[in-house]
């Protein structure tokens, strides 16, 4: 019932929880929960702050913003239970992809474009906190840490 990813207990399948007392029960889904949400709210909020969403609002003429909220949480919320769920769309064939590859492809540009204008905010934040050299060396370092990072997950087993 009980596996190991790198010397830390977990469950092998969602169903040997239900093998756990109540409470074990309880708490690990109130713990997963919790979780989800935080690491939610932070991936929203992470696209709210570089712009991606005021952007897109702009480009559409949207008077309806409200709306436009709604419709962004409804999705990032249906897309987390049909990946949690694994839930087969059958709809539409190639043409439905098409359309999903086509609005993928357009928010990862606009994702791009939003935190290329971050970018461009670092020479500022360099004056700002007069680090006179090294900044590149922090922005490295960054990128190497996501890539030693990922490289662990990866190598690791962890992804599955």
């Amino acid at each position: 019932m009980f596996g190991e990813i790198g010397r830390i207990a977990c469950l092998e399948t969602a169903v040997g929880a239900w093998q756990l007392p109540w409470w074990q029960t309880t708490a690990l889904g109130f713990l997963g929960l919790s979780a989800g949400g935080v690491v939610a709210a932070g991936v929203f909020a992470f696209l709210a702050i570089i712009g991606v969403f005021p952007r897109l609002m702009g480009k559409t003429g949207t008077k309806r913003i409200l709306l436009y909220e709604t419709l962004i949480i409804l999705g990032g919320i249906l897309g987390n239970v049909s990946d949690l769920y694994e839930i087969p769309v059958r709809v539409g064939g190639n043409v439905a992809l098409g359309v999903f590859g086509l609005a993928s492809g357009i928010f990862v540009g606009c994702l791009v474009m939003s935190l290329a204008e971050t970018l461009k905010a670092l020479p500022v934040i360099n004056r700002r906190i007069r680090l006179a050299v090294g900044l590149q060396y922090v922005i490295l370092s960054v990128a190497l840490g996501k890539l030693v990072g990922s490289l662990v997950y990866f190598m690791k087993g962890m992804c599955m």
